[in-house]
């Protein structure tokens, strides 16, 4: 192997969850978002995957992800989520979602250089603060768009994981308002957690993103996902300490009994977050051995972590020994959660040295 981590992508599980999703937004059109790498997946992977799965509308976040799509002519739809480039590129192959005046009088110059309509997808802010019109300028828009087609009208959700949240339903009124401007052009609402709501604003079209790669969406009720990332490192060396010992730099964590550390060669460079160190003041993150919880001790280095595997049986207290860091054992959401994060940030993190398996995807219907 190429690094002592090995990193498990099951694309069946990633097509299963974008299938379950899929009947949740029946009759829409379910999308997929696999920007920032699919969620860290990798790109090219997992659009081949879920292709295969049935889906043919895709969002990233910039134009040279889009570049990495199939062709269109494939019959797949890629939306470009940040805005419009300096110069247009392909345009063919890809949608801009454009949110702006700017972006309007950008496109408009790439419409009048080429001298054709460019269809484009129209986002507004009904909440989040950060890209889109504001509702109020509908009309305005409207005039301006000239040669460009509107084909989509999106809307983006601020916090519809939070059922405490008043917030969902006043965006789902204005976005509402919004899709009546347009009666005619498909409008796309739901996110991940956005299947779950009810009524589900389907509209014609879904998107979800980190339900598809076994994040949970719903995070006051059991996952219904199923994972798509697991997460092993060997130990590479034991030693034990001696009660007022420490462990790491800075002396971080001092041992209270004689404790058996495990080395294994892991850190923050291979998207490990340094939050989920454990110290004298809080417990941080933890491996898993033999069904044995194995916290996470001193700080999180560059490519080093070291567990306490005290409890663990003295016949898996060697190097080679495998410490589950993503499994069945801990979800990406229970990680992050041991760190003060978010599972968004475990996934898009996944560090680029793992030795990487993909499991093989179905075809079809699974």
């Amino acid at each position: 192997m190429s690094h002592g981590a090995l990193l498990t992508i099951d694309l069946k599980a990633l097509q299963s969850n974008w299938q379950s999703l899929a009947k949740l937004a029946h009759p829409a059109e379910c999308a997929a978002c696999v920007k920032a790498n699919a969620y860290g997946i990798g790109l090219e992977q997992a659009v081949a995957a879920l292709v295969k799965a049935g889906c043919k509308t895709f969002f990233v976040a910039h134009e040279s992800e889009a570049r990495k799509m199939p062709p269109a002519e494939d019959g797949i739809r890629t939306f470009v989520l940040n805005g419009v480039p300096e110069e247009p590129n392909g345009y063919e192959q890809a949608f801009a979602v454009i949110g702006s005046f700017h972006d309007i009088r950008q496109t408009k110059r790439f419409a009048a250089n080429d001298r054709r309509q460019i269809n484009v997808a129209l986002h507004f802010n009904i909440g989040m603060n950060r890209l889109g019109f504001h509702p109020d300028d509908i009309e305005v828009v409207k005039t301006e768009l000239g040669p460009l087609n509107p084909i989509l009208i999106m809307g983006h959700f601020s916090s519809s994981e939070d059922r405490a949240s008043s917030a969902t339903e006043l965006e789902i009124e204005i976005f509402a308002r919004i899709r009546a401007a347009f009666p005619d052009v498909p409008a796309s609402l739901a996110n991940s957690s956005g299947h779950f709501l009810h009524p589900i604003p389907k509209y014609q079209l879904t998107r979800p993103g980190y339900a598809l790669y076994g994040g949970n969406p719903t995070p006051h009720l059991p996952n219904l996902m199923k994972p798509v990332v697991s997460l092993s490192a060997p130990i590479i060396q034991i030693r034990q300490i001696e009660p007022g010992e420490t462990v790491g730099y800075n002396s971080l964590w001092t041992a209270k009994r004689p404790t058996i550390l495990a080395t294994c060669s892991v850190g923050y460079a291979d998207g490990l977050p340094r939050s989920a160190r454990g110290t004298d003041l809080a417990a941080g993150g933890a491996g898993f051995v033999a069904d044995i919880r194995c916290p996470m001790i001193g700080g999180i280095s560059m490519d080093l972590t070291v567990f306490d595997v005290t409890d663990v049986p003295e016949a898996l207290q060697i190097e080679g020994t495998m410490v589950e860091i993503l499994g069945p054992h801990q979800s990406i959401d229970d990680l992050a959660a041991s760190a003060n994060t978010i599972g968004y940030e475990i996934l898009t993190r996944l560090g680029h040295r793992y030795t990487r398996i993909y499991l093989e995807a179905g075809s079809g219907v699974l």
